[in-house]
């Protein structure tokens, strides 16, 4: 190893006294040949200042020689922006000083079509003076000659990128004026900037006087039925439900002689049970009928319906074309095959439940058959007719109905409830030829005559 100049011939060499410093502590880093003390005395050097740029060259490498008083800042890459968008900020602060800086971006990035970021914008902002002149004659709202004039200043400031809030401090707009004009340009165009008329117009009326009087009597003939139900009874289509139920709603308060209008309660009574309360499935049924809105051949169709009063379950039904002794005997059938025989069976005293024919049945398969008297109040203890108040089939055509024979008995009670729901089209019409039908009569010739 060559062995080192002389510091003193060295110094002569030295433009920077930053190299002076680093080859006073040279050979302490590199060779570790001699202490702080013997290079102190090598330079002439105090071992004490040797000792400490040794020591802040090993925590801070070449920075710490420098000295105290420099302040040391990285270097970074510093974005040219042109002079347009330079221009545009001063114009801008010099109209209004409530930008946001996602608002600037956006503003040079639709007037100059210039991508610059917001850290950028809020550099150049704070940069720029606070008293700069207004650039452009603008007014506020109300200073406008014209009206139109500060609608189309709304709509040309809102498409440069301002926001509603700096348009609405600068013009002394409000915010629901602005989103007013920008809703009207946005749908009619420059239209939208003339004055019009803010006279209502009178629309084509449909609840007139006529329509309100038919849904009254319609009130008046089924008190207990909602707006769905009055709406499916008209059969027409050119008034929504909810319309429906404001009309009810309006009738009820003109006419006094509506069911349960008008009718305040004295005391708050307590809720009783219900009469047949069933406690598990099958105990007690409900067997009921009604009779369609619809005709086949001019005549009327029945519907009979078993419901259980447990699950409320339809669990049978046909329908036919009389409420006959025959037809409650085969829902009935059609029940006790699929789900066992119950505990009760209750229905009214029409003369299809309490004929002989079906006493006789009840009494061989120890149904205990209990009836209602409809014209005493009693229809509540029938769930039926709670079901039957509520549910109004849409209107039907003859031509519409499907028939189920009594194969598909199984799935009629379904498709029954589904029109009585108003969810099928379709009504439902059962065939009197097939084994159930074929089966109940073999039985009655086999144990009643042929007199059945």
């Amino acid at each position: 190893m060559l062995p080192l100049p002389d510091f003193d011939q060295l110094q002569e060499l030295f433009r920077d006294p930053i190299q002076r410093r680093y080859e006073i502590i040279r050979p302490l880093i590199l060779f570790q040949d001699r202490t702080a003390t013997q290079r102190a005395e090598e330079t002439h050097t105090h071992p004490e200042t040797v000792g400490t740029l040794k020591r802040r060259f090993e925590q801070q490498g070449m920075l710490g020689l420098f000295p105290d008083a420099v302040e040391i800042v990285p270097s970074g890459y510093r974005h040219r922006v042109s002079d347009a968008v330079m221009q545009e900020l001063k114009r801008l602060k010099g109209l209004y000083d409530g930008f946001t800086y996602r608002e600037l971006v956006r503003i040079i990035h639709y007037t100059l079509a210039y991508r610059i970021g917001d850290h950028t914008v809020k550099r150049l902002w704070h940069q720029l003076p606070g008293t700069s002149p207004p650039q452009l004659p603008l007014l506020d709202y109300h200073s406008y000659p014209e009206r139109s004039q500060a609608r189309l200043e709304v709509i040309q400031l809102y498409f440069q990128g301002w926001s509603k809030t700096s348009i609405s401090r600068f013009l002394h707009v409000s915010r629901p004026t602005i989103n007013a004009w920008i809703g009207r340009f946005e749908r009619d165009n420059l239209a939208s900037l003339e004055d019009k008329s803010s006279a209502p117009t009178t629309p084509v009326r449909k609840a007139w006087l006529p329509v309100m009087l038919e849904i009254y009597h319609l009130q008046k003939r089924h008190p207990d039925a909602g707006g769905f139900r009055i709406w499916s009874l008209r059969g027409k289509t050119d008034l929504s439900v909810r319309t429906v139920e404001r009309i009810m709603a309006v009738n009820r308060q003109v006419y006094d002689d509506i069911p349960h209008v008008g009718r305040k309660r004295t005391r708050k009574t307590e809720p009783q049970l219900h009469p047949f309360k069933a406690s598990v499935a099958h105990e007690s049924w409900f067997i009921d009928g009604r009779i369609m809105d619809f005709a086949l051949d001019g005549v009327k169709w029945w519907s009979l319906i078993v419901l259980d009063g447990y699950s409320r379950t339809m669990l049978a039904g046909a329908v036919a074309p009389t409420e006959a002794s025959w037809v409650a005997l085969m829902v009935l059938y059609t029940a006790c095959v699929r789900y066992g025989a119950p505990d009760h069976v209750i229905s009214d005293t029409g003369g299809a439940y309490i004929s002989n024919e079906v006493e006789a049945v009840c009494t061989r398969l120890g149904i205990d058959h209990q009836t209602i008297v409809s014209t005493q109040g009693e229809s509540y203890m029938n769930l039926m007719v709670t079901v039957e108040r509520r549910i109004a089939p849409p209107p039907a055509v003859p031509e519409r109905g499907v028939i189920v024979s009594s194969h598909t008995a199984p799935q009629y009670p379904g498709a029954c409830h589904a029109y009585l729901a108003g969810d099928s089209p379709r009504a439902p019409v059962f065939s009197h030829h097939g084994s159930v039908h074929g089966a109940l009569a073999n039985w009655y010739s086999a144990n009643l005559g042929d007199h059945h």
